[in-house]
Parts: C-alpha cells; sequence; structure tokens
C-alpha cells in the first residue's frame, strides 16, 4: 500500500506544480497591463521622429492617470533609459477619465482603463553616430479594481531605433539650359 500512497503524492505535486511550469517565460501572471510591441523607429540627425507607445490595460482593471486627482495615489509613468546618441522628449500622456468608484463613491479618480497611447518624440544627440540602438523603458503603474489596488508594478519596454545621417550622395545639378530652347 505504500507505493500506492507515494504515487498519489507524487501525482498531487505534480498537478499542483504544473501550472507554474505550463506558464510562458517572461510573462507575469500579475500584469494586468502589457506592451504592444512597435517597429523600428527611423530617425534622421538633426530631426525628430514621432512614436507612439500603447498599453493595453486587462479588462475589469483601470491604472491611475499620469496626473491622479489626490497626492497619495500613484501615477502612471513611462520613463526611458535610452543610449546616450538618442534623445526621448516631449512626453504626452493622454488625459484620465474621471471615474466614480464604490469603495469612494465621494470622490472622482483620474483613471486610464482598457489602453494608453503616450505619445513622444526620438531624436538623435548632437554628436550621435549613425547605427542601430535599443532603448529600454518601463512603465510603472499601479492597477485597481473595483474594490481593491494592487501593489504597484513596472512593466519593462524596449523598442529599436535605427539613426540615419540623413546625408546622400551629391544630387543632379539641373541643366542651365531650358528644355524648350532648340538649336
Amino acid at each position: 500500500m505504500l507505493p500506492n500512497r507515494t504515487y498519489l503524492l507524487f501525482f498531487g505535486i505534480v498537478v499542483i506544480l504544473l501550472p507554474s511550469f505550463a506558464r510562458p517565460q517572461g510573462v507575469d501572471a500579475n500584469f494586468r497591463v502589457t506592451f504592444d510591441p512597435i517597429e523600428e523607429v527611423h530617425v534622421t540627425m538633426g530631426k525628430s521622429t514621432p512614436v507612439a507607445f500603447t498599453f493595453h490595460i486587462k479588462p475589469g482593471f483601470h491604472v491611475n492617470s499620469h496626473q491622479p486627482t489626490q497626492p497619495q495615489l500613484i501615477p502612471t509613468d513611462l520613463m526611458f533609459s535610452p543610449p546616450e546618441d538618442l534623445v526621448i522628449a516631449k512626453k504626452q500622456y493622454p488625459e484620465g477619465v474621471l471615474t466614480q468608484f464604490p469603495f469612494d463613491p465621494n470622490n472622482q479618480l483620474s483613471v486610464y482603463s482598457d489602453y494608453i497611447i503616450v505619445k513622444a518624440v526620438v531624436l538623435a544627440a548632437p554628436k550621435a553616430g549613425a547605427g542601430n540602438y535599443t532603448v529600454h523603458g518601463e512603465l510603472k503603474y499601479q492597477a485597481c479594481d473595483s474594490n481593491t489596488c494592487y501593489p504597484p508594478k513596472i512593466l519593462p519596454m524596449q523598442f529599436d531605433v535605427k539613426l540615419s545621417s540623413g546625408v546622400r550622395g551629391p544630387r543632379a545639378r539641373p541643366n542651365a539650359q531650358s528644355p524648350h530652347i532648340h538649336n
């Protein structure tokens, strides 16, 4: 009878642990916000390139906006660690939606739900060299449902940038003669 108990104990442990091994690596089930990867951003030296970052919030959840209505609330904030040759500037967050929740019916909170699009521009630093770069960033947020706020999270993200000098080969010089003159 002892082998049957051992078998049942082993089988029980496998059943309990199996879901944790079945989850894809790098995916945290506790993330209530996800990032849509973006295509490579092409930047020409001396010019800025607009870029939009889209984050999806799981149904049934919301996050505080970038400018919450109360100082104790944790704002949603997108931060970057670009290489020295790149600058990320002019971040623009959407306005939050003023929403009332059952846990505080007297106040409205500025929140995002469904998705967030944060806009910015990418440009080359003054002494940048042409090449390919990866920009790392993170979205700091605190997700809540109608009853509970969960511990703050940091969602890592990254995107690639191709920086070009914008200098092209010599341009053809227009002929000084008018095309309508015939000799």
